[in-house]
């Protein structure tokens, strides 16, 4: 910490860096302002003590270049006249931070150096956070650029898709159906994610919220959120979700767990999907406010999101017991239960209980469906979505049944098109 000290008087000098010498403070002297100006621009001053009168250059006048040259070091004027109007002078012009009269006390010009030198560090250590905070920031803004761009690529098919069918059923708003059984067969044509689990999921949302007696609409949308739970998991790479969670290690479990996050981002187009998008957000929330990712607690969490984690939960530790079927459902009833109030809602969970049975007998069993070009069709497929031409004209309709003719028609059409069709068929 060094300290410059300015003045005409060789004695005052000697006198100031006696004292400031006795505090461990590296003091240089300076009897002519135009060379301490030169002292200022080869070494870093914490403070500056100057003279007010001087030859050649006042203390004000000192004072002003100073503070060009170093504008965070304290400047304190040390002055034998009561002049007012020198002092203000000093103030305007040279932007002093404080003054002291010749003969100065010298427990009250240590305290004021000392404070002086605090203030200057303090400035230098706000200056250095700031730099940090300012390169952690734009470090963050690439992160998140980047995380942006990898998200929207690997949605931006899926949200065109959704944006079609936005346009296509803009008058029947209320009708979710294609649009949820669309999204349902890329989940059900994945290898690693499980179509019949999801129907599962959603069966078991329906009547939960029959057993709540929701309003249809809201029956409606739980069973949707059943279905499409998953669906963030398609712009994820498949080693995330390829193996159970328990299996990730921690960095792979952090981004599984954002697989919600891409799913609202994937449903924001479809508008009329907002509630089911909300439940899928929230799916990771607990009664007790430790879930994500917002932490919300109790009834601040959205009901559609509860009845699809409760119901989620089921199916998991159904598929992880090594139990017969009828004893599954009972482990997974079990496991549920001994985080009632805790991880789910107590009425939730006693409304799973009473429709156990009925969750028991609907039970899916449903097939495989798997994407195939019009070279690889067979009389007697079935047709699991309604197939469209690049314009948008339906060619045929969902559930039509292939035959030798259909097949060369499709195929006829393909050998026209840049690339091939994408044809959902139905594997029972």
């Amino acid at each position: 910490m060094q300290v410059l000290c300015v003045d005409d008087d060789e004695i005052v000098l000697r006198s100031l860096s006696r004292l400031f010498k006795t505090q461990q403070l590296t003091v240089l002297t300076s009897d002519s302002p135009i060379d301490a100006l030169k002292l200022i621009k080869q070494y870093e001053f914490d403070v500056i003590i100057s003279d007010m009168r001087m030859p050649k250059m006042n203390g004000a006048e000192f004072f002003q270049q100073a503070q060009k040259l170093a504008p965070d070091t304290q400047r304190i004027l040390l002055t034998g006249y009561a002049d007012i109007e020198i002092t203000l002078a000093a103030v305007n012009q040279g932007k002093i931070h404080g003054y002291i009269q010749k003969p100065w006390q010298n427990d009250l010009l240590l305290r004021s150096i000392t404070d002086s030198i605090e203030k200057y560090q303090l400035k230098k250590q706000n200056l250095k956070l700031q730099q940090q905070i300012n390169r952690h920031n734009e470090v963050l803004k690439e992160l998140n650029s980047s995380l942006e761009q990898r998200v929207e690529k690997r949605t931006k098919q899926i949200k065109q898709v959704l944006k079609k069918l936005e346009i296509a059923n803009a008058h029947e708003k209320h009708e979710h159906s294609s649009t949820v059984e669309l999204l349902y067969n890329f989940i059900n044509a994945n290898p690693y994610l499980d179509g019949t689990k999801a129907q599962n999921i959603a069966n078991t949302c329906t009547q939960i919220a029959k057993q709540l007696q929701l309003p249809p609409k809201n029956i409606e949308m739980a069973a949707m959120a059943g279905y499409l739970a998953q669906i963030g998991l398609l712009a994820m790479d498949p080693a995330l979700y390829e193996k159970p969670v328990h299996a990730l290690n921690e960095q792979q479990r952090k981004s599984y767990y954002t697989h919600p996050s891409t799913a609202q981002l994937m449903l924001m187009p479809a508008t009329h999907l907002h509630e089911v998008s909300d439940a899928i957000y929230h799916q990771y929330e607990r009664y007790n406010g430790n879930g994500l990712p917002k932490g919300l607690k109790g009834n601040d969490i959205p009901l559609s999101a509860m009845i699809l984690a409760l119901a989620r939960d089921y199916w998991d530790a159904f598929e992880q017991s090594n139990l017969k079927d009828e004893e599954k459902h009972q482990h997974a009833l079990e496991t549920v239960k001994m985080y009632s109030g805790n991880f789910y809602h107590p009425k939730l969970v006693q409304a799973l209980e009473a429709c156990r049975v009925k969750c028991i007998k609907q039970q899916a069993k449903v097939g495989s469906m798997k994407i195939i070009t019009a070279k690889e069709l067979a009389i007697n497929m079935v047709l699991s979505h309604a197939l469209h031409s690049h314009t948008g004209i339906m060619l045929l309709p969902k559930g039509h049944i292939f035959s030798a003719k259909s097949i060369e028609k499709l195929q006829q059409l393909e050998a026209k098109k840049p690339t091939p069709f994408r044809i959902m068929i139905k594997s029972l």
